[in-house]
């Protein structure tokens, strides 16, 4: 069923904005980058074309990370990509371990605070730290950053509806044609239920699901 609605498909529309935060860091020779909460690795594969370095994405979930080892071997990146299964709230890399944490989604839900605090020993001295969240609750907490020792060095929104017309308005049209195709089937139904549901709740107030890309330096 997951193959079937394959959510990487509509989430690959959002590259485009991982490319544009990317492209806001200095040039950094083969960085070492930590994908924090990278899921089944759509940012991850894009930050592996966009850099000659060493990408490292971890998640809780086997089974996404599974998936995202076999893109990884597919592209013939096993020698600088990796998947690594992890606790997202005990990272237990060296200190100034990395040039770069990307963080797509993961900061909001492990808490701004402690992911501010407990991220920045990881990243090298003027490391950088790219978060993308929604605006509602990262950017409005942006004061404390510095607290936590890093500086805004840039951010940039996505356009107000950019989630439902980008991602949600077509994933429910493939939905509405699965529905039709698993109408007898309770499991499949179960997994669209459970999406379509997350659709409706973005459907109600699109704009208040706007999201901000911000660019971070350690102090």
């Amino acid at each position: 069923m997951l193959n079937e609605l394959d959510l990487d498909h509509f989430r690959k529309v959002f590259s485009k904005y991982t490319i544009e935060a990317f492209q806001k860091l200095p040039k950094l020779e083969k960085p070492r980058i930590l994908d924090i909460g990278c899921g089944s690795g759509v940012p991850t594969m894009e930050l592996a074309k966009l850099s000659d370095g060493e990408i490292i994405g971890i998640d809780i979930d086997q089974d996404i990370l599974d998936r995202l080892s076999r893109k990884i071997e597919k592209e013939g990146l096993t020698d600088r990509v990796k998947a690594i299964k992890c606790s997202l709230l005990d990272i237990k890399f060296p200190d100034n371990s990395f040039d770069i944490i990307w963080a797509e989604g993961s900061i909001t839900t492990l808490g701004v605070g402690r992911s501010l605090r407990g991220w920045n020993r990881l990243l090298k001295p003027n490391g950088f730290l790219v978060v993308h969240d929604e605006i509602k609750h990262f950017f409005k907490k942006r004061h404390k950053v510095a607290r936590y020792g890093y500086k805004i060095i840039e951010h940039f929104s996505l356009p107000e509806e950019a989630w439902w017309e980008e991602y949600y308005s077509p994933l429910e049209i493939r939905i509405k044609e699965l529905y039709k195709k698993y109408s007898n089937n309770p499991d499949a139904l179960k997994v669209l239920n459970l999406h379509q549901t997350e659709i409706d709740i973005v459907k109600a107030n699109p704009k208040s699901f706007q999201s901000v890309f911000c660019i971070m330096q350690k102090l």
